[in-house]
């Protein structure tokens, strides 16, 4: 345990002009490590408070379910940026803190007078960081594209490489993977740049393009295309999903020892000299044939979880395809902490339940989760603190619409 239980990221102040997922993620698990996050927020909200579904927060205004997941542990302080004061003031609390992040479409900070140039004029220490679809470095034909995560989900190939026949695409099949994808290069790049900061005194630009992200972590589609697999072929390996007696399971065998090692689990010992079943290839190619009928004859009198169980304990790669309600009860997942529970404002007795920390650290203790912040909740608090401003000032901001 950490003297002190500190976190690594202790006395890192971070500002975030953000919203829904991508950046917020990251600033989320920033602030999950120990970092300050203060995000500013246009007078009607981060857009993800307007997502569905949603609670009613105590003052009976919408809060969506993007904002619940990504926002624990940070203060709110509305500003409108488009009110030149309101530029004013960020540039004025910039030099405060270390990070400073935005995920705007491309150009739109620099419109506001918020670009890099301009926080570095005032803050040249400062990291900042921009999440966009495409980028904001490098010229770029999709640059003045708006971006959400299915859209460069597609862009990178997956879906393509995963549809079957004439059926359209299935956007989004695991969530927000391209903004939880940018999300978590940006909190490396951040991290990076606070590194390079130490030995050089120097901020510097992270630049984050959600496409690249995305042609990373779909890198399967473009390597296999170099090495001569199309329409989805994913080359000659078990990886599929094989019916129980209380649903799916999904199992991968990609070695000979493996694929031995399955014969005897399920009694189909004379697999292992069958010259139809002697190469990889042969194992697809009789997969809907001979594998499947198998397997899933082994499987019919058991539950996916101890089929699981059997094939795990032979040393065979394999997993329960688990229900949201299923996901919610795993032992697992109770056990690491995965879910947080957020009780409801609104009279509902179901709490609402968001993804807790995967980073685990042996040397520093979990901290208390903080739910996310009701709108602008800590804006005359923040404002005081940064600025020095006095009730007076703060009350003429908010006359004029610059705070809220």
């Amino acid at each position: 345990m950490t003297q002190g239980g500190t976190r690594p990221l202790d006395g890192i102040r971070v500002l975030a002009l953000e919203q829904m997922q991508a950046l917020p993620y990251a600033t989320q698990l920033l602030a999950r490590l120990g970092a300050e996050v203060v995000k500013i927020e246009p007078p009607a909200g981060d857009s993800g408070r307007g997502s569905l579904p949603a609670v009613t927060d105590p003052e009976g205004r919408r809060v969506g379910a993007t904002f619940l997941r990504n926002n624990l542990g940070k203060s709110s302080v509305c500003v409108d940026l488009k009110n030149p004061r309101g530029r004013e003031l960020v540039l004025e609390m910039a030099p405060r803190f270390d990070v400073i992040a935005e995920n705007s479409k491309a150009g739109a900070m620099a419109r506001l007078g918020l670009a890099y140039s301009d926080i570095a004029a005032v803050h040249p220490a400062g990291v900042y960081v921009s999440v966009s679809g495409f980028g904001n470095t490098v010229p770029t034909p999709y640059g003045t594209w708006p971006a959400f995560a299915p859209i460069v989900e597609a862009m990178s190939g997956i879906y393509e490489m995963k549809r079957t026949g004439d059926e359209p695409p299935r956007p989004a099949p695991v969530g927000a993977l391209g903004d939880i994808g940018a999300a978590l290069f940006a909190t490396i790049g951040v991290l990076a740049a606070l590194r390079h900061r130490e030995a050089t005194g120097r901020g510097q630009y992270v630049d984050i393009a959600m496409f690249d992200t995305m042609i990373a972590m779909t890198d399967i589609v473009t390597n296999f295309w170099s090495m001569g697999l199309r329409d989805g072929d994913t080359g000659p390996l078990i990886m599929h999903g094989f019916r129980a007696a209380d649903g799916w399971f999904v199992l991968q065998v990609a070695r000979e020892q493996h694929f031995t090692r399955l014969a005897d689990l399920i009694g189909r010992p004379e697999w292992k000299d069958d010259p139809r079943l002697a190469t990889r290839q042969g194992w697809v190619d009789h997969l809907e044939t001979l594998l499947r009928p198998a397997v899933e004859g082994w499987a019919a009198d058991l539950t996916k979880l101890e089929a699981c169980d059997l094939l795990g304990r032979a040393g065979i790669a394999a997993g329960p395809c688990l229900s949201d309600a299923e996901v919610v009860a795993d032992p697992h997942v109770r056990a690491r902490d995965m879910l947080v529970e957020l009780p409801r404002t609104d009279g509902v007795e179901q709490p609402v339940l968001v993804p807790g920390n995967p980073v685990r650290l042996s040397d520093v203790p979990p901290a208390a989760e903080t739910r996310p912040p009701w709108l602008g909740e800590h804006t005359d608090r923040v404002l005081r603190a940064e600025l020095g401003l006095t009730e007076a000032e703060l009350a003429a901001l908010r006359a004029e619409k610059v705070i809220s």
